[in-house]
């Protein structure tokens, strides 16, 4: 079966065919610039120009920056206000006459780094972070995901955590490593407080950079770069729609573990 992944992110809608048994990009990746503003309607479309460049595919996998239940997109903090309560999976396969299943962002990320990346056989409670435009994040239980967690919306200091210590606040503030680390570390250690995870997995285009500020952080929990870097959402969602596709029972080698209704497929 070939299936399709899209990741949407705060910058670009990008997708490419994923070999979800090898957890690898099976073709090149086309990218196009998240609409502004990103209203259900251009983001939409914007999912079907990346779609058309593709053929062959039988069903697409489809991330979202927001909260996904049963198809329907609850949230929307980096995303247009028209998304909160839209029926994702739906639109989506209107718009592209094939099965979608919608997954929260960083829930497809930390799902590909947990089935073939940095999460790989590791047991106990694992979290991905991943820095961008917001924080996201992903909880994983012996491998098993438990869905939109939405961690980076803690409050730290009396502020939203990302916010706070997300790259783009980085950036915008123009601010030094040096200065940066601390913001991610106050982050961590509040969620090390919280949970107490066996390991973090930092994702995000700064995980390309991570030399940069791993050394300045101090954690009692080990800290592991992403090895999937940006391709990771665009793998997660393919093998979270190969989940929806084969329906409940025992998991093929490497297929995410979630209760695929939690994230909605249309069928």
């Amino acid at each position: 079966m070939q299936i399709l992944g899209i990741d949407i992110g705060g910058s670009g809608v990008k997708g490419a065919p994923v070999d979800t048994a090898r957890g690898e990009l099976a073709g090149e990746r086309f990218r196009v610039p998240t609409p502004r503003p990103a209203t259900v309607e251009s983001v939409v479309e914007a999912v079907a120009e990346v779609a058309a460049q593709f053929d062959g595919y039988e069903r697409v996998g489809v991330t979202f920056p927001g909260v996904v239940v049963d198809g329907v997109t609850r949230t929307a903090a980096n995303i247009d206000r028209s998304w909160i309560d839209a029926p994702a999976a739906k639109l989506f396969g209107e718009r592209l006459g094939k099965p979608v299943t919608v997954l929260n962002d960083a829930d497809a990320a930390g799902a590909a780094e947990v089935a073939f990346g940095a999460g790989r056989d590791q047991s106990g409670l694992i979290m991905m972070v991943t820095l961008g435009t917001g924080i996201g994040t992903a909880l994983f239980l012996d491998g098993v995901l438990i869905p939109n967690t939405e961690l980076g919306h803690l409050e730290i200091d009396g502020r939203d955590a990302e916010l706070l210590a997300s790259d783009r606040i980085r950036e915008s503030e123009e601010l030094s490593w040096e200065k940066w680390a601390p913001r991610v570390e106050r982050y961590l250690r509040h969620v090390e407080m919280l949970l107490a995870p066996r390991l973090f997995i930092i994702g995000g285009g700064v995980s390309k950079k991570s030399e940069k500020f791993f050394p300045l952080l101090d954690l009692r929990t080990p800290i592991v770069a992403a090895t999937l870097l940006n391709n990771a959402g665009i793998i997660g969602a393919a093998a979270g729609a190969r989940q929806a596709a084969a329906g409940p029972g025992p998991q093929d080698p490497g297929a995410i573990q979630v209760d695929a209704a939690a994230q909605g497929d249309l069928a």
